[in-house]
C-alpha cells in the first residue's frame, strides 16, 4: 500500500486569500491602476482625473473619471454612437472616429468647467504633436491616459482618441512615439501620415484598392458607406465638417427614446405567501382529483 503525501493541508486553504474580483475576471490591472489613482497627501483630497478609453465591437467609450473611497466618479463621457448627430454615420470604431470621440469629450468637459473659451486647443488638425499651454488665469484641465488592459502598439486607436483630446484642449502627459505615422528608425513623427489617419485617409486608400481590384468585395464591405454616399474623394471633407460640428456644440443631448412599458424578466417572479398557499391548495386538489379518478377506474374493472 502506498501513501500519497498531502502537499497542501486544510490549514493552507483556510488561510488562502483570493484575488480581487476584477483581477479574477481579468478586467483590471491593479498594478497600473494604483499608479494612476494614487494622490499626494498634500493635495488635500483633490481629485486625480483619468482619461479612460475603451473599445467594443460597435462603439468607443471615452470618460473622465476620478477615484474615491466609495467608487469611481465620472465627470464627463462621450461615445462614438453620438457621432451620427454630428454627421458621421459610418465607420464608428476606426482611428478617425476615435479622434472625433476624444475631441468630443475634451470640448464637453471644458464646456462643463467653463474653460472652453480659454482653451480652444488645436483648431485645425495637422497631425503634428500638440500640447496645450497654460494661460495667466486658470490652468488647463489635466488628466492621465488610462488604456486598461490594451496593448499599446504604435498606431493603436486609443492614441487616436488621445490625439483628439489633446487637440480639444486637455492637458494629458504623453509622447508622440505611439501615434500613427511614427517612424521607429528616424525616431520622428510623420505628421502627414498621422493627418491621413485622422481624416480617414487609410480607409479611403483601402476603398480605392477594392474598387479597382475586387469590386464585388467593395460592394459588400463598404455597403453602408455607399448607402450614405461616402466615397474616398469626399471623406476628408466629411471629417472636417464633423470636427467643426463638435466644436460648435459639444453638449450631450438627453435621449428621447421612450422607456419600455414592460421590462423583460429573466427569472421567475417571487410569489407572496398567499399566492404560494393558493398554489399549494390547487396542487392538492388536482392530486386528489386524479387519485379519485384512478379509484373509479379500478371499480369499473372489477
Amino acid at each position: 500500500m502506498t501513501f500519497v503525501k498531502t502537499q497542501k493541508a486544510k490549514a493552507y486553504f483556510k488561510r488562502f486569500q483570493v484575488k480581487y474580483k476584477r483581477r479574477r475576471e481579468g478586467k483590471t490591472d491593479y498594478r497600473a491602476r494604483i499608479r494612476l489613482i494614487n494622490q499626494d497627501k498634500n493635495k488635500y483630497n483633490t481629485p486625480k482625473y483619468r482619461f479612460v478609453v475603451r473599445f467594443t465591437n460597435k462603439d468607443i467609450v471615452a470618460q473622465i473619471i476620478s477615484a474615491s473611497i466609495a467608487g469611481d466618479l465620472v465627470l464627463a463621457s462621450a461615445y462614438a454612437h453620438e457621432l451620427p448627430r454630428y454627421g458621421l454615420e459610418v465607420g464608428l470604431t476606426n482611428y478617425a472616429a476615435a479622434y472625433c470621440t476624444g475631441l468630443l469629450l475634451a470640448r464637453r468637459v471644458l464646456k462643463t468647467l467653463e474653460l472652453d473659451g480659454e482653451y480652444e486647443g488645436n483648431v485645425e488638425a495637422t497631425g503634428e504633436d500638440f500640447s496645450v499651454e497654460p494661460t495667466d488665469t486658470r490652468r488647463p484641465f489635466r488628466a492621465l491616459l488610462d488604456v486598461g488592459l490594451l496593448r499599446t502598439t504604435t498606431g493603436n486607436r486609443v492614441f487616436g482618441a488621445l490625439k483628439g483630446a489633446l487637440d480639444g484642449g486637455l492637458d494629458i502627459p504623453h509622447s508622440d512615439k505611439r501615434f500613427a505615422g511614427f517612424n521607429k528608425e528616424d525616431k520622428q513623427l510623420d505628421a502627414d501620415v498621422h493627418r491621413k489617419y485622422i481624416f480617414g485617409g487609410h480607409v479611403a486608400a483601402y476603398m480605392r484598392i477594392l474598387m479597382e481590384d475586387e469590386p464585388e468585395k467593395y460592394q459588400t464591405h463598404f455597403s453602408e458607406y455607399i448607402k450614405k454616399g461616402v466615397s474616398p474623394d469626399n471623406m476628408e471633407e466629411l471629417y472636417k465638417k464633423v470636427h467643426a460640428a463638435i466644436r460648435a456644440n459639444p453638449s450631450a443631448v438627453k435621449s428621447t427614446k421612450p422607456e419600455p412599458k414592460e421590462y423583460k424578466r429573466y427569472n421567475l417572479k417571487k410569489l407572496t405567501y398567499e399566492e404560494r398557499k393558493a398554489k399549494l391548495v390547487e396542487r392538492l386538489n388536482a392530486l386528489n382529483a386524479s387519485a379519485g379518478a384512478d379509484e373509479d377506474d379500478d371499480d369499473d374493472d372489477e
